[in-house]
């Protein structure tokens, strides 16, 4: 059975990728958007996640895991999920939202397309991508 892939945000300041290794798992929950809801509720557990840190940074910093499936979010009592996750590695380094934008296998992502949406698809193709940008030294101008 094919993987899906996803790439989920979360605002440094908020819950950084650095907690989520510490905590070794947790609850993502707190979505308040329809489509982002049902992409939650299409994750299944082994998915592999791309973590972005929103509004500080604009980067791509690590790797995740779904280890439980959509449930319903135990923050609200309206129709909404959440899914756990658990860390798989920090990337070598941060590929930032400009050089995704920039590249010609990326440009095209969701996150470019939806940018609000805090839980997006990624393609088989732009996750590989995104975690061999990292191990890449950036160019500097």
């Amino acid at each position: 059975m094919a993987r899906s892939h996803w790439l989920i945000k979360s605002e440094p300041g908020t819950y950084p990728f650095e907690r989520l290794v510490r905590d070794g798992h947790t609850t993502w929950d707190g979505i308040r958007n329809y489509t982002a809801r049902n992409n939650l509720r299409a994750m299944k557990k082994g998915d592999p996640c791309l973590f972005y840190h929103s509004n500080e940074g604009k980067a791509v910093v690590g790797v995740a895991r779904v280890t439980r499936e959509a449930f319903p979010d135990p923050t609200t009592t309206q129709d909404f999920s959440a899914v756990e996750i658990e860390p798989v590695r920090a990337l070598a380094r941060p590929v930032t939202l400009a050089e995704m934008r920039d590249h010609p296998v990326l440009g095209m992502m969701m996150i470019f397309r939806q940018p609000r949406l805090s839980v997006v698809p990624v393609s088989p193709e732009e996750f590989e991508t995104v975690v061999a940008l990292a191990k890449v030294a950036r160019k500097t101008a």
